[in-house]
């Protein structure tokens, strides 16, 4: 990865994009494809779509991921000045206690702790998981009206961690889930500019797939496709505790993961497989049987069906303030979504033939 590519990476990552306050980092992801792309748009609610026009015959290909992180929003100010908490997404409280937050207010920043009983003090019958809704943010006001001078009810909340950078190529960070996603779209979109590739090329940066995909239901029905590539984060099993009995036997480091079955059109399957191997990505295989759980699920019935694949990047620890992936599974990610694209106008239709 080259200082541009992971400068790009590093400052979507560090900029805070919890669902429904997603501009911030919209606007660093627009800011880069900018340079390469022929068409550059947003939406009402901050999707963001970029487009390389390619020849008039050639196909129309979209590759996606999404620019919302979980977090938490201030739900209430108390008299004593804690913010108590609401979920923004799928937040787990089992990592939240003790950890660094930051509010994002109007006025910017302000750095907080969510509050938790010391060890010394707990009671054993006292050691369980409070709900989100029961734990609060320490700002360190003196009392409700300190609190309220900079905070407001409905200002989000995201974990202060930043990039960490592990061993070899291994990268920890909160929000992989999805900046990973809208960095592929991107680069895909950049290396598929740079080959001139004959499908028309569409990436695009969807807001609040953490509240049910909606960003996603927004955009497929604007655009008129070919075919989709969302790309997302999986699971992978190869950790301590991890579950090859839900993920599979998926692995940090192996390369991308194609999923099969439910949303994933079997004939862009193989296509994204035979373009795989036609570049030399080793792949590896995900079952969907009931659904991704990701922005596919809209892709794929929009405009009465589009032939959609969901291509993820392995990722342990997701959904915490820890997440960690392998930046040359990154990266083949996107090799992958540009090799599909320079191979797409081979296709006279991806319809399957029943």
């Amino acid at each position: 990865m080259n200082d541009s590519q992971w400068d790009f990476l590093t400052e979507l990552l560090e900029t805070p994009s919890p669902s429904g306050y997603e501009t911030r980092g919209q606007r660093v992801w627009v800011d880069y494809v900018e340079a390469f792309a022929d068409e550059v748009r947003t939406d009402d609610y901050g999707n963001a779509i970029a487009t390389y026009e390619g020849s008039d015959d050639g196909p129309t290909i979209a590759l996606t991921g999404h620019a919302d992180e979980i977090g938490f929003i201030v739900n209430r100010i108390d008299d004593d000045g804690f913010l108590h908490l609401g979920s923004i997404g799928g937040s787990d409280r089992t990592v939240t206690k003790g950890q660094h937050v930051t509010v994002h207010t109007a006025d910017g920043p302000v750095s907080g702790v969510i509050a938790q009983t010391a060890i010394h003090l707990r009671d054993a019958d006292e050691d369980k998981l409070d709900d989100i809704s029961e734990q609060a943010v320490d700002i360190g006001a003196a009392d409700r009206e300190e609190a309220t001078e900079v905070v407001e009810v409905g200002d989000p909340i995201t974990f202060s961690s930043t990039v960490e950078e592990l061993m070899g190529t291994r990268v920890a960070a909160r929000g992989m889930d999805n900046r990973v996603g809208t960095w592929t779209a991107a680069e895909g979109l950049r290396l598929a500019a740079e080959a001139e590739v004959d499908a028309t090329v569409v990436a695009v940066s969807t807001v609040q797939e953490e509240l049910g995909t909606r960003g996603a239901k927004m955009v497929g029905f604007q655009l008129d496709l070919d075919a989709v590539l969302v790309v997302d984060v999986t699971h992978v099993s190869d950790y301590p505790g991890g579950r090859p009995d839900k993920a599979g036997d998926i692995e940090l480091g192996a390369g991308p993961v194609v999923g099969r079955g439910s949303a994933n059109h079997p004939v862009v399957t193989q296509a994204v497989r035979k373009a795989a191997a036609d570049a030399d990505i080793d792949v590896q295989l995900q079952a969907a049987g009931m659904g991704t759980g990701t922005d596919a699920r809209e892709f794929f019935v929009a405009r009465g069906g589009v032939p959609t694949v969901n291509i993820s990047v392995p990722n342990r620890y997701m959904h915490t303030p820890v997440e960690v992936i392998d930046t040359d599974d990154l990266e083949e990610v996107a090799e992958l979504l540009a090799a599909f694209t320079e191979q797409a106008s081979r296709y006279d239709t991806f319809a399957v033939d029943v």
